[in-house]
């Protein structure tokens, strides 16, 4: 996901809107929605596993973030591999990230 801020936000205000996207980031994270999320070196992207029962879920999910409209996130939906549930067959709950 990019993130593109205006370059001539006032620092105060992209301060307090850092602030409040990191308290709703620790709120997802608790809610088991944002499950890992990595930035990218050199820009100011990231790449993010997030956990949702519905497309709508997740977009009420990501719209609820204070950054949400300098976003340009890249969506790509996964589904179970079935070796996962061979292994949990075989072995057991399979391991989280």
């Amino acid at each position: 996901m990019k993130i593109e801020m205006p370059g001539d936000m006032d620092p105060e205000l992209l301060q307090s809107m850092r602030s409040a996207e990191l308290d709703r980031a620790i709120e997802l994270i608790q809610a088991g929605k944002l499950r890992k999320f990595w930035r990218v070196p050199g820009d100011h992207g990231n790449v993010t596993i997030w956990e949702a029962d519905s497309l709508e879920d997740f977009h009420a999910d990501i719209t609820s973030l204070t950054l949400h409209p300098w976003m340009r996130p890249e969506i790509t939906n996964l589904i179970d591999h079935p070796s996962t549930k061979a292994y949990e067959e075989r072995v057991g709950p399979y391991p989280t990230i």
